[in-house]
């Protein structure tokens, strides 16, 4: 186990340039003690470590150091870069300890696949989850992600007659099931549904895009764009047997979190007020809205003329 932590330590270095002990002991899970008895072991075997000291210190390699890790072709490395997020089966910190090792194991030309695959984030554009989309141009797209050249696409957008445009790829988004590409057009941000590309068509010229990108970041922005354009969000409680019906009148979910007592608190996007009324309505005791008083408001007002209709007029007596 030690050796796989020092391997690791390395890595990050290696990847992030100059880290503190604190930093070090969060990526590893082990204490900052830890931490300095391993910096002292690789610098006993050889390994060039040196402390930078001051309020902005932290532990460095020199340039150039690199460790090797062979094995692995680039599509083989970068198929593992792409399920690389997932944290399965209670996995999690062994494969980001993994995914370092791939990212080092790629060539320097091919390291910017690094950050052009996104991986189940918590938030889709869209809330239902649907069948596995085929995309018969998957392998042109994402040579023009990985070359950086235009791409000319033969898109059916919603409700409208496919056509040609010629886009700038910036990355590949995939979550619930679904594609998404990151593009620009012209200058101005698009997002493509996969499955509505027809056929794809990779050129010759460079694309129009920085040479980092944060995709995490702008697949964020994107979605905040998206929600924004007059729906409303509702930050909800609702008990785990109903989330499915959450998901199913939504216009989009944002990832849940589980409380203490088992429900789910998660945000959640309607169209409009009438529309989160309706849908929550239906979960009757089995939800419960935090926010927006607003919607608060109206479901309990509703709440409270349903009891009074209903309440009896008068006391029956059987005697």
């Amino acid at each position: 186990m030690r050796a796989d932590r020092l391997v690791s330590l390395v890595l990050l270095l290696r990847q992030r340039g100059r880290l503190s002990a604190p930093a070090l002991a969060r990526e590893l899970e082990v204490s900052t003690r830890t931490v300095l008895r391993d910096i002292e072991a690789l610098s006993a075997a050889g390994v060039p470590v040196y402390a930078d000291r001051g309020r902005n210190g932290g532990f460095s390699l020199l340039p150039g150091f690199r460790t090797e890790l062979t094995g692995l072709n680039h599509d083989e490395a970068l198929a593992l870069l792409t399920v690389g997020r997932e944290q399965a089966f209670g996995l999690g910190s062994a494969l980001a300890s993994a995914m370092r090792k791939v990212v080092d194991a790629l060539p320097e030309s091919h390291r910017d696949a690094a950050q052009r695959f996104l991986v189940e984030p918590d938030t889709d554009l869209l809330s239902r989850r649907s069948a596995t989309e085929e995309v018969p141009s998957i392998a042109e797209i994402r040579r023009a992600v990985l070359a950086g050249h235009k791409l000319r696409l033969h898109y059916a957008a919603s409700k409208q007659e496919p056509q040609w445009r010629t886009v700038d790829p910036i990355g590949l988004v995939t979550v619930r099931d679904r594609g998404y590409l990151l593009a620009t057009r012209s200058g101005a941000d698009r997002t493509y549904r996969l499955s509505r590309v027809l056929a794809a068509e990779v050129l010759a010229e460079p694309a129009e895009r920085p040479p980092q990108v944060d995709l995490d970041r702008v697949w964020q922005e994107r979605c905040a764009q998206f929600l924004s354009n007059g729906h409303i969000s509702v930050r909800l409680r609702v008990n785990p047997s109903r989330h499915l019906d959450v998901l199913r009148t939504a216009v989009a979910v944002r990832a849940a979190e589980q409380d203490d007592d088992g429900w789910l608190r998660l945000e959640a996007m309607f169209q409009d007020l009438w529309h989160a009324e309706w849908a929550l309505w239906q979960l009757g005791v089995q939800a419960e809205v935090l926010a927006p008083q607003e919607l608060r408001t109206v479901l309990h007002d509703r709440a409270e003329a349903i009891a009074a209709r209903y309440r009896p007029s008068h006391l029956v007596v059987d005697r």
